[in-house]
């Protein structure tokens, strides 16, 4: 990874899509935004421009399996868009295991007792957040350790 480029860290939902962007050196993920779903269409192109635009070279997004690792019609819908954005943007696009990063981001909030109006907009940045960060840590390990693939 050469200074000044990023990895994007998506929370892909089907109302919202909260957005994460790595530090420059590729250690710490930091909540950037999130985004109201009007069509998935002018989502993936949106994002497109976003790409180019800020030097990201790779995108992670949350891949929802069950508790069981199953793939279910969430996770389904997500390789779909996954695939879609991997062909409009030409980086690599990367599904990573998100389970309970929802319920943990709802934790950190409640934990902090932050009240907003943008509560559920802020639960997607933090889901994001815990998405790229797991990422980074994962390639910042010890080579012996990252043997094993997430997904």
């Amino acid at each position: 990874m050469n200074y000044l480029d990023r990895i994007l860290g998506l929370d892909y939902g089907r109302r919202r899509l909260g957005i994460s962007i790595s530090d420059p050196l590729g250690l710490t993920a930091q909540p950037f935004t999130t985004w109201i779903v009007e069509q998935r269409s002018s989502l993936e192109e949106r994002l497109r421009l976003f790409i180019l635009q800020n030097n990201i070279t790779r995108v992670v997004i949350g891949f929802p399996l069950t508790l069981k690792g199953e793939i279910g019609r969430m996770a389904r819908e997500i390789q779909a868009f996954a695939e879609k954005l991997r062909e409009l943007s030409g980086i690599d696009v990367i599904l990573w295991d998100e389970r309970l990063t929802s319920s943990q981001a709802k934790r950190f909030l409640h934990a902090g007792e932050r009240k907003s109006r943008r509560k559920k907009e802020n639960i997607d940045q933090i889901a994001a957040v815990l998405i790229l960060q797991n990422y980074l840590d994962y390639l910042n390990r010890p080579a012996s350790i990252n043997s094993e693939k997430n997904i």
